[in-house]
């Protein structure tokens, strides 16, 4: 009966893996990259024309980025899943198949993306906080992906919300049928990630580039925890899964980054207006400001022995002050 239930509660995985148009092939789990890519890119040309910047500046960066991001992804797949490619290190290109270690990506992809917008001299905190909400949104929408190969799935269960998979994806469960969708799972998480990011931003708390340690704590805590419910084949150190590992130290490291930039500089919401005024108006202008250089400087000092005062005074006829003629 309970058999029963679940499936009749759980949800089917797709049929095929792919589409085929006349000659060509194209395969659902890359196609959603792809649109997670675009709906990123989307995110953050609306997010930097907000703050002043040319929309097409995105485009510009996911050509430098997107490319690197994918190249990481499989080399981060590859070295920790090295095992599975032993004797056949040609399948490591094989990317269709599945296989692209996230972390690896984010980390190649947005490193090479900030050295362009370095290059480019653009502000590069203000590029980061447009951008990374995005990343969790491409990561939900990619993670379909492996719904589409049957992937990713956790333990048996009966929950109403079940995966079925077929029996040439779970060798090691002959008698189940419905599994946690973990898949699924990550990818709300990471739809939750990104709202609360934006809200973070809206708030105008958060320091220069405190985005991106923000983003790495909410991705280490949710992939920590999805990394449980996985079943597959994983590489272990001192028997716990490497991408546990991963996540945990993306948590620490993003903490304290994001504590060491909260004692620093001022907040996005003020750098962007000091950047969107003219200048100082004259009630922020400090004059005992040790830094205030001294061409700001004009008034003299009547303490001078040179300074010669015109009429008594101390004025010329337009009440300016004057200075004695030497010789």
């Amino acid at each position: 009966m309970s058999s029963f239930v679940a499936i009749v509660g759980s949800f089917p995985s797709p049929p095929t893996d792919r589409i085929e148009i006349g000659p060509l092939t194209f395969r659902f789990y890359g196609l959603m990259i792809a649109m997670g890519v675009l709906a990123a890119v989307e995110m953050g040309r609306r997010r930097w024309a907000e703050r002043g910047g040319d929309p097409d500046d995105m485009i510009e960066i996911a050509k430098w980025a997107v490319p690197a991001g994918l190249v990481g992804t499989r080399i981060y797949h590859v070295m920790t899943d090295w095992k599975s490619y032993r004797g056949d290190w040609l399948r490591a290109f094989e990317i269709w198949n599945g296989g692209l270690g996230i972390p690896g990506g984010l980390v190649l992809g947005v490193a090479v993306g900030y050295w362009y917008v370095k290059r480019r001299g653009w502000d590069a905190a203000t590029v980061v906080t447009s951008v990374i909400p995005g990343v969790p949104v491409a990561q939900a929408i990619g993670r379909l992906g492996n719904w589409f190969n049957q992937e990713i799935f956790g333990r048996p269960t009966d929950v109403p919300w079940a995966v079925r998979i077929d029996p040439e994806f779970r060798p090691e469960f002959p008698d189940n049928e419905t599994f946690h969708p973990v898949f699924l799972y990550e990818g709300l998480w990471n739809l939750a990630l990104a709202y609360f990011l934006i809200r973070m931003d809206r708030a105008g708390k958060l320091k220069p580039f405190q985005m991106i340690p923000l983003w790495m704590m909410g991705y280490g805590v949710g992939r920590f925890i999805v990394e449980g419910q996985r079943t597959d084949f994983a590489s272990r150190i001192f028997d716990i899964r490497i991408n546990h590992w991963v996540s945990g130290i993306a948590v620490v490291v993003g903490a304290l980054w994001f504590l060491w930039l909260g004692r620093r500089g001022e907040t996005l919401d003020r750098v962007a207006d000091n950047l969107d005024g003219d200048g100082l108006d004259a009630d922020e202008l400090d004059l005992d400001d040790p830094d205030l250089s001294d061409g700001d400087r004009e008034t003299p000092d009547l303490d001078d022995p040179d300074l010669e005062l015109d009429g008594g005074d101390g004025t010329d006829s337009d009440g300016d002050l004057v200075e004695a003629d030497e010789g």
